[in-house]
């Protein structure tokens, strides 16, 4: 009789970043990413319990559902967008992000953070605040850290859709490479 390894979730916890908003589903980051663990890890599967427009005040109040129907191995925490374009203080969003993290690790998940960076406008300030809190937060909890998300394109207007804020098509095998290249520590 053969033993057939027990699959190992990894669940990316976002926002419309990550849920593909504006695109189709096939073709975003997420389900990219989740092509490539079922070739390389097959042990291994992605679950995308991503919300739109979702602030880690929201994440935090739905993570314990997702934790436990999910039970993942690893949580891809993507959240902090929205808190940032509606100015919403700092302290919360380190304190919610904080919050997650520790749930996720009392599950038995490791856990890749996602930073984020502001447009300009929010003052210097409020931007510096808000980017360094994701390195803070991945340093005080020992967590893996991809800086920020839109790496490398972020300044290029091609790859964004007519609202300036959310990746196009173009640009989702991008963050795609970005995410595994900080992930696939975390499968080996």
């Amino acid at each position: 009789m053969a033993l057939v390894a027990a699959e190992k979730s990894i669940v990316v916890y976002g926002d419309s970043l990550s849920a593909a908003y504006g695109i189709a589903q096939a073709r975003g980051w997420v389900a990219l990413l989740a092509s490539r663990v079922a070739r390389e890890y097959p042990d291994y599967r992605v679950a995308n319990a991503s919300v739109s427009g979702e602030t880690t005040s929201g994440g935090l109040a739905r993570l314990a559902k997702t934790l436990e129907q999910h039970k993942p191995a690893v949580v891809i925490l993507e959240l902090g967008a929205n808190d940032g374009l509606r100015g919403l203080p700092v302290a919360e969003l380190k304190k919610n992000l904080g919050a997650m993290i520790e749930r996720a690790h009392a599950a038995g998940a490791r856990v890749l953070l996602v930073g984020m960076k502001l447009p300009p406008n929010y003052g210097p300030d409020y931007t510096r605040s808000f980017e360094d809190a994701y390195a803070e937060l991945a340093k005080r909890y020992r967590t893996a850290l991809l800086p920020f998300l839109l790496e490398g394109f972020a300044e290029k207007r091609e790859f964004f859709q007519p609202d300036r804020i959310h990746p196009t098509e173009a640009a989702q095998p991008l963050i795609e490479a970005r995410v595994w290249q900080a992930l696939e520590p975390l499968l080996k």
